[in-house]
């Protein structure tokens, strides 16, 4: 039974209903143990996507601060090949990208086919921060969840395979990370006050995201809630989701790699038939 289930729209969920401290029975050891063999089985799920050039991934990673978006990035790299891997950050935007639509600094990031990009942080922030902080007018943000529903399905349409993660961490768990940051020289330059105002925000945070899972998962474009509290849960529920979300591909590829390789050794044969022995094997 897989760790996490899909949203696909058709059912409401509320937040406050997901335990973010759920570990399915799981000790740690287990955990690691478990994901390690599926972070090898990504791993060459991968090099058969980026062989065949057929389909895209994009992973997107949305959270409260100190959700464990990095973390999760530098668990889920582990297990893929950074020659066909990007990460991309979006942060505040620059004055050029905000004259724009919000999408347009978005869609110059999205993998070409082959590849995986991860978005820390993505087109959400634009129906999450503007939301929270009333940076653009209600009906203008209200708008944006069709928007992004006719982006997925845009990039859905391209061949691009979908996984959006939304890290689900405790109110509690929060303040523990934020004050181990401060103990914590290695990760001292995360520190923020804003960090601490935007606690005061968490309720209305929770609320935007709950309508951003709700008002945009599709079956092609489905949205995961992770609990988080654990990050070693963490990481093997993510790492079972995509290894889960790309099996269904291997055959596809392979049979579209076995095409190739035919019509390569079919080439080969030809020229050696030709030209002699100069390139027999």
């Amino acid at each position: 039974m897989a760790l996490l289930s899909p949203l696909d729209g058709k059912k409401e969920i509320r937040l406050k209903d997901i335990d973010p401290g759920f570990h399915a029975s799981l000790t740690e050891e287990e955990a690691v143990a478990r994901s390690q063999e599926l972070l090898a089985e990504m791993r060459e799920l991968q090099n058969l996507l980026y062989a065949a050039q057929q389909t895209s991934v994009l992973i997107v990673l949305q959270g409260m601060d100190s959700a464990g978006k990095d973390g999760a990035i530098g668990h889920v790299m582990t297990g893929l090949n950074p020659q066909s891997c990007k990460v991309a950050s979006f942060k505040q935007p620059t004055p050029l990208e905000a004259g724009h639509d919000f999408l347009w600094r978005v869609h110059p990031h999205v993998p070409a086919k082959g590849t995986v990009t991860i978005f820390n942080r993505s087109h959400y922030e634009d129906v999450l921060v503007v939301r929270v902080h009333d940076l653009a007018p209600k009906q203008a943000w209200k708008k944006r969840y069709e928007q992004i529903n006719h982006f997925e399905s845009l990039l859905a349409d391209s061949s691009t395979v979908i996984i959006k993660f939304f890290l689900h961490i405790s109110k509690d768990e929060q303040k523990e990370r934020l004050l181990a940051r401060e103990q914590d020289p290695a990760k001292a330059w995360k520190l923020s006050a804003g960090d601490w105002h935007e606690r005061d925000l968490w309720d209305n945070y929770q609320k935007a995201y709950q309508d951003a899972i709700n008002l945009c998962a599709a079956r092609h474009a489905p949205w995961y809630v992770v609990p988080a509290n654990h990050k070693w849960f963490r990481n093997l529920a993510m790492a079972e989701t995509i290894v889960r979300t790309l099996r269904p591909f291997r055959k596809q590829w392979m049979k579209h790699l076995e095409a190739i390789g035919e019509k390569a050794r079919a080439e080969l044969a030809e020229m050696r038939s030709t030209q002699g022995s100069t390139h027999q094997p």
